[in-house]
């Protein structure tokens, strides 16, 4: 014959350098160079959301322009803006600047830092973020949680009534520390450091901190001039009952330069960098989150990274100017949205508003009552403890509501610090048993082209002579020992079940479709594996094998070893495939009978 010998439509023709290197229609190309999968695997964790893909196509100077459009937001929609737009930021910003007095002045009371650096922090950091910030909606300001956490951390090791420019030195020095981490996570696209910050975590400590910060606001609220600075419930509670028998002035002028007050002696400068880290983290997870919900409540999208870099650098240079950490509250950021902003300039407004306050009004600030910057403190943070998602979390997922409660409750009777450790401790424990005990399970038949867990479809069929299992995720040196234990014991009571059918085991399909990566400690798995059904002369069968698992098999040998006929690209090919062998072997035996 000239053309190819073919089965079951597959090519069989003897694999030379110029004919296609397949069997089954499984492809055995040589593996890539180290090169080339370093780069791939880079781009996909570095820029899955490709986001140069509009320039590839473009002439030199159009790639020039939208690379400046893409790094710096504000060229982008600062030609397209106009009057019409303008009216609705102008409304927006002067609103979140009605906010932003009073919240600057008492988080930073929160703080303990000067009044008037809560206003500061209102002026500049909004002129960066509307610069290269690239969400619309995101309204820039401090928070309470950072405000409280950094000064827990640095109040460690100075007290602000003992020496405050030694305080406020490191405040500063803690917020360039936040904006260079913040930074450098979005140009080095590590934003996904971010999501270890699980949702749970974040529901749990910002309803913990909430409830510190309203008991901290009895000083205020009671008239105590005596007070504990400790954070936990417990002390708080303490110094309240201990102290039960018992507003600065604001000057006017904008921010000063801070570049001298930075303090990088190794005395103090563990808890900056401490304090630094830990709300450069708080602060982003917060902001991102914040920023893209409001974007898809119009169908929009922001870029995480973006805006880490935007926040990071506003962090910096307002570490420059006498600001403290900023970034976007989810109270300002509302009351921006519904306020109909269009764009990043109601930001600029909102910037303007406070350098007009700094320039003429900042003394009449003076005489705000402390009991009402108390109250607004409380407001705000009663709405952040989340009763309804906790309970959802109870309802639905018991270890989410165990991370959760975790934060909350670390958080509350022993420090912030503390309590997001055993938080993301617990999700981190979580996501290691994911890792070491993968999900595997035994494939039935449902209809002809249907396989199903049998556990998901109990009344689906099996398949004679055959196990069928599907691995679900990467074989690697934490889960290779469990995954070698798990197929065996699934061998094992398959054959329990076999024999009591008379239906002997003779062949083990592993569908390798889900198994999206492996190492040479799970290829070793796989060789100790083949030696035990060997032993029992079961034969392996892989299924589907992915390209980087492929190309791992093909450099160690393995796909030797079990032989190119054992690979298939599909369950229906691979059954179809053995029930030949498996008849064929039957009428083999049925003739060594009759000739016996």
């Amino acid at each position: 014959m000239t053309s190819p010998k073919s089965l079951h439509g597959v090519n069989y023709a003897p694999i030379t350098m110029t004919s296609t290197k397949s069997l089954h229609g499984v492809n055995y190309a040589p593996p890539r160079s180290f090169g080339t999968v370093l780069k791939a695997n880079l781009k996909e964790t570095l820029f899955p959301d490709d986001p140069f893909h509009e320039f590839k196509n473009e002439k030199l100077s159009i790639r020039i322009l939208k690379g400046i459009q893409y790094f710096v937001p504000i060229f982008q929609w600062l030609p397209k803006y106009n009057l019409g737009l303008f009216k609705y930021d102008l409304l927006s910003g002067i609103t979140i600047a009605s906010l932003a007095i009073p919240q600057g002045i008492s988080y930073a009371k929160l703080g303990d830092l000067p009044p008037i650096i809560g206003l500061y922090s209102s002026f500049v950091p909004p002129l960066i973020y509307a610069i290269f910030g690239s969400s619309r909606h995101l309204a820039v300001g401090t928070v309470a949680t950072c405000s409280m956490l950094i000064a827990e951390t640095i109040q460690q090791k100075v007290k602000p009534q003992e020496n405050m420019p030694l305080y406020l030195s490191l405040f500063y020095t803690a917020t360039l520390v936040s904006g260079l981490v913040q930074t450098a996570l979005g140009v080095l696209r590590l934003g996904f450091l971010v999501d270890f910050l699980s949702h749970s975590t974040i529901t749990g400590f910002m309803g913990g901190t909430a409830l510190v910060i309203c008991l901290q606001q009895l000083k205020g609220m009671l008239g105590l001039k005596h007070f504990t600075s400790h954070t936990d419930v417990v002390h708080v509670l303490r110094a309240l009952f201990e102290n039960r028998k018992e507003v600065g002035k604001l000057s006017k002028g904008i921010n000063p330069p801070s570049l001298h007050l930075l303090n990088f002696s190794p005395e103090y400068i563990s808890v900056a960098v401490k304090a630094g880290i830990i709300t450069a983290i708080i602060s982003l997870a917060e902001g991102i989150a914040i920023g893209r919900s409001f974007s898809i409540l119009d169908n929009e999208q922001i870029d995480g990274n973006k805006e880490m870099i935007a926040i990071g650098l506003m962090n910096i240079v307002g570490s420059f100017t006498s600001c403290y950490l900023t970034t976007g509250p989810f109270s300002k950021t509302a009351v921006n949205h519904n306020a109909g902003c269009k764009s990043q300039m109601s930001n600029v407004v909102m910037s303007m508003c406070m350098l007009l306050t700094l320039l003429f009004l900042a003394p009449l600030f003076g005489y705000t009552p402390l009991v009402a910057l108390s109250a607004i403190i409380m407001s705000a943070m009663l709405g952040l403890i989340d009763y309804e998602k906790a309970y959802h979390l109870y309802k639905t997922d018991k270890f989410d509501f165990l991370i959760c409660m975790a934060a909350f409750f670390g958080v509350a009777f022993i420090s912030m610090d503390m309590g997001l450790i055993l938080s993301v401790g617990l999700a981190l424990v979580r996501a290691l048993l994911y890792v070491a005990r993968p999900p595997t399970c035994k494939l039935g038949t449902i209809t002809n082209t249907a396989f199903r867990d049998i556990e998901q479809y109990p009344g689906s069929n099996g398949t004679p002579g055959m196990l069928i299992l599907k691995l679900g995720s990467p074989i690697y040196f934490p889960n290779s020992n469990y995954v070698r234990e798990r197929i065996l014991r699934w061998v094992r009571d398959e054959q329990s079940l076999a024999n009591s059918k008379r239906n002997e085991i003779e062949y083990l399909l592993l569908e390798f479709g889900g198994v999206t990566s492996i190492d040479i400690t799970g290829v070793e798995t796989l060789f100790e594996v083949r030696r035990c059904l060997a032993a029992t002369s079961i034969k392996m069968i892989l299924i589907n094998p992915r390209l980087g698992v492929m190309e791992k098999l093909i450099v160690t040998k393995f796909i030797d070893v079990i032989g190119k006929e054992s690979v298939f690209l599909t369950i229906e090919d691979a059954i179809e495939n053995c029930r030949f062998s498996l008849k064929c072997l039957s009428q083999s035996k049925s003739k060594d009978v009759e000739i016996a």
